[in-house]
């Protein structure tokens, strides 16, 4: 590499490790930290999972942080007249721009295996740790707020306060569904987490309890196991890798094609019956609620496999439009440059991919092209910022 293009890439990787590094411990501290501990989890159980939360930052603030280290870069060089002295010396501006190119490709690839790779990795371990620290942040929590309730699961818990891993005077109210709610009142109760059988074992001390219709009465000593806040057993798009989300969308259309074939049977059959009146049945008309999920489980993964390449891969044109911009806007701060290249960018490029996604999510529109749009938007207009900065 020659000495020119070493320099500007130095300062590149320089000015990105810098500012990628104030921005990440900004996030994670003043962000994640606080939302973490105002929810009630214990400073050692947020540290424990800090280094795992990291990781799923980075695809977000690498591509905006690139567009700022080439605006403060290639706007400096240009101020301090570098650009006019290389042009004088007869080396093309674009011998000038390919180490930011090659450093917004290697991002660009960097954010993809983030994406792929250690984010999955890394929310599996946030689960790990979470449930192995369970009852801690149970308890964590009942010590900050007093009370914990979970809609889903009909569980709703008030304690006067926590002494170690007693509850003082705790007031439980289960409301299963469709039932009326039993209301439990104690001078004193433990928990027991049984994440084997995925439930929660209540031992109570001198309660009440108030069962739906009948008396109330007194106990004791008495052990109640109530099921923990349920929990969907299918990942998140987002926390699964390429390899997988490929393997369940294989998984899926085989399912989708061993239906039809099952239904094309069975339209046979009613034909041959004469029993028209069941064409109007959902199994026939293909409107099974269960069918719908797997449609709509088929788009988000479909949506998500796209949009990984896609959103990785602004890094490079967020590269392309950046450099000549702040080249051309030499005599301004480079913040200034900054917010008039990324202002349009938070304007149209984020809400043009936001919208895709969602409509591709409901299967409106197709997510292999349509997720391209605001990258193909951002090398249109990088081509024209190109040839202006060639041009003069």
């Amino acid at each position: 590499m020659r000495l020119l293009q070493r320099y500007v890439l130095f300062e590149l990787l320089r000015v990105f490790t810098l500012m990628i590094t104030v921005l990440t411990v900004l996030l994670v501290f003043v962000g994640a930290f606080q939302q973490a501990t105002s929810q009630g989890l214990g400073v050692i159980l947020v540290l424990k999972i800090l280094p795992f939360i990291v990781p799923s930052m980075l695809p977000f603030t690498i591509p905006a942080t690139l567009l700022l280290t080439v605006c403060v870069v290639y706007g400096r060089i240009a101020g301090d007249q570098e650009i006019t002295a290389a042009k004088a010396a007869g080396i093309n501006v674009l011998s000038l721009l390919w180490p930011s190119f090659i450093l917004g490709g290697f991002l660009s690839l960097g954010s993809l295996i983030l994406s792929d790779q250690i984010i999955p990795w890394a929310e599996k371990n946030i689960e790990n740790t979470i449930a192995c620290e369970l009852e801690t942040i149970f308890l964590e929590k009942l010590r900050s707020q007093n009370q914990i309730h979970d809609p889903t699961s009909g569980i709703s818990i008030t304690v006067m306060g926590v002494r170690d891993k007693t509850l003082l005077v705790p007031t439980f109210r289960y409301s299963p569904p469709n039932k009326k709610p039993v209301h439990l009142q104690a001078e004193e109760a433990t928990l027991e987490f049984d994440l084997t059988n995925q439930q929660v074992i209540l031992h109570i001390s001198k309660g009440h309890i108030d069962f739906p219709g009948k008396p109330r009465f007194f106990v004791e000593k008495d052990t109640f196991p109530f099921p923990l806040p349920s929990q969907t057993t299918m990942a998140k798009p987002r926390h699964m890798s390429v390899k997988s989300i490929k393997s369940e969308l294989i998984e899926l259309s085989e399912k989708k094609i061993e239906f039809e074939f099952q239904r094309d049977i069975e339209v046979a059959m009613l034909l041959a019956l004469g029993d028209f009146e069941r064409f109007q049945s959902p199994e026939v008309n293909n409107d099974l609620p269960q069918d719908q999920l797997q449609e709509k489980r088929q788009n988000k993964l479909k949506t998500a496999l796209s949009s990984r390449f896609a959103l990785s891969c602004s890094c490079f044109f967020f590269v392309l439009v950046g450099c000549p911009f702040s080249i051309a806007q030499a005599r301004r701060q480079f913040l200034t440059s900054f917010f008039l290249v990324f202002l349009p960018i938070l304007l149209f490029y984020y809400p043009i991919v936001l919208l895709a996604i969602n409509l591709a999510k409901q299967g409106k529109i197709e997510p292999t092209w349509s997720l391209w749009a605001g990258n193909a938007g951002l090398l249109i207009v990088a081509i024209h910022m190109l040839r202006k900065v060639l041009r003069n």
